[in-house]
């Protein structure tokens, strides 16, 4: 009697959580439509008013340091905060932080206060907010979003993301040429301000209480934990830290299908990732003064031609977001089809890498570079699903903490190689090589899909 009671009680709360989740999923996805948006803006201005201020290598390639090596650190300890700790509120608090320094910065500029010093340590604390509140983002979605509608939601995610990609640079220009950087910088607060009140909007449906000393023995976990020795709170939080990240790693790495999206997102990274970021030497060494005429725009000048090819993987990036939210869930409805799209994403992207080097034209190259930025949403979406839906509840943030880390460290760690290269071989080389090596990525995928997996705990 007693268990048909309780399973009473996990269908109904199952039916529950699954009404209403087309009016959550689309409150989450506004909210950080405006909080991407904003972080954008301000993140373009800023890194123009390094280049116009200093004109030097050494000066962006700090503020690269500052801008994206703290989320890969603090990611570290983002995953395992969103198992632990209210997604909801670490997905908010970030963005008020990130707000309220914004703020003091934008009084430094408007004061004459500001230096590239104060810039440097605002990029750090907005990195390590990300690094925070983007494993509490993907976490958060499987709590609010049932599993028929991730590979949707996750795909729509895709298509915010693009189209910010496309609307974030215009109008970062548009503000620059019209508006001192102080009145700028507040953009950002108002989209955070905007996206923190969509998602504190958001009522997180109720989950079934289940006893886990039933399930997996926890309260024997808890005697254990009753007879630990009591240890100072930093010593204590620092080693549960690290026990949750050692056991994140184990977890991803003994199920077959998380293992191949988290390792396949970050090598991809590493191998392909890494060279596109070499866009600038390319153009400038494979296209100086080749003009193209388009019709509507004449492409003639370096600038021209970068602004091109970034809207061409934006176009991509966006076209391949809303085919896979259109016909994504039809198609793969199971995991292993979804690590069949992720392998076969990643070696279309390694195929599009090495397209980018052998083009034999600039208009060549711009047509290669859509269907890169295709190829990219292809992996983007089913990587996010399988690591929602495959990982167990109390694992999702410390998977996308380790994601998120892997991921980030992949693109400055390939910099490190490809960079050197690109003064000692053709710059045409190495964007073949980052290719050709992405393809062994997508094999092992593939073959990672053809393993069995353990049930979800």
């Amino acid at each position: 009697m007693e268990e048909e009671t309780i399973a009473t009680t996990i269908e109904d709360t199952s039916d529950r959580s699954e009404r209403g989740w087309i009016r959550r999923a689309a409150l989450l996805l506004t909210g950080q439509a405006f909080s991407l948006l904003g972080s954008s803006v301000v993140q373009f201005a800023i890194w123009w008013w390094i280049v116009l201020q200093t004109r030097t290598g050494s000066a962006m390639l700090l503020a690269t340091l500052f801008g994206v090596l703290p989320q890969a650190l603090v990611s570290i300890f983002g995953g395992p905060m969103a198992d632990r700790y209210n997604r909801k509120a670490l997905i908010v608090l970030p963005d008020l932080v990130i707000a309220a320094v914004t703020v003091l910065l934008s009084i430094a500029f408007a004061t004459g206060w500001a230096s590239l010093s104060l810039i440097f340590v605002a990029l750090l604390i907005r990195s390590a907010g990300a690094g925070i509140q983007q494993p509490a983002v993907q976490s958060f979605i499987p709590d609010v979003v049932p599993e028929k509608g991730l590979l949707r939601v996750n795909s729509i995610f895709g298509v915010i993301d693009s189209a910010n990609r496309i609307a974030a640079p215009a109008i970062a220009a548009v503000l620059v040429n019209v508006a001192p950087l102080w009145s700028i910088l507040l953009v950002d607060v108002t989209t955070a301000v905007i996206g923190v009140g969509f998602v504190t909007l958001i009522r997180v449906p109720a989950k079934p209480e289940i006893s886990r000393a039933t399930e997996d023995g926890a309260g024997t976990e808890t005697g254990e934990a009753a007879a630990r020795p009591v240890e100072p709170l930093p010593l204590a939080v620092l080693c549960r830290t690290f026990a949750d990240l050692k056991a994140g790693f184990i977890y991803t790495m003994h199920h077959p299908y998380l293992k191949g999206a988290v390792l396949g997102d970050a090598l991809t990274c590493l191998m392909s990732v890494a060279p596109m970021n070499l866009t600038l030497l390319l153009m400038t060494r494979e296209y100086d003064g080749l003009n193209l005429d388009l019709g509507f725009v004449n492409l003639t000048t370096a600038s021209d031609k970068l602004a091109a090819n970034e809207l061409g993987l934006s176009v991509g990036l966006l076209l391949g977001g809303a085919l896979m939210s259109a016909i994504g869930p039809r198609l793969l409805g199971g995991a292993l089809a979804r690590m069949r799209a992720i392998a076969f994403g990643i070696a279309m992207v390694g195929i599009t890498v090495v397209g980018l080097g052998l083009a034999p034209n600039l208009l060549a190259y711009l047509i290669v570079d859509v269907l890169n930025g295709v190829a990219s949403a292809v992996c983007v979406g089913p990587m996010r699903t399988i690591m929602q839906s495959e990982s167990d509840e109390s694992m999702t943030g410390r998977v996308f903490g380790l994601d998120t880390m892997l991921s980030t460290l992949g693109m400055p760690l390939g910099m490190l190689v490809f960079a050197p290269l690109a003064d000692v071989i053709p710059i045409v080389w190495v964007f073949v090589s980052g290719g050709v090596l992405t393809l062994p990525v997508a094999w092992y995928v593939l073959t990672l899909s053809r393993r069995s997996v353990p049930g979800k705990r």
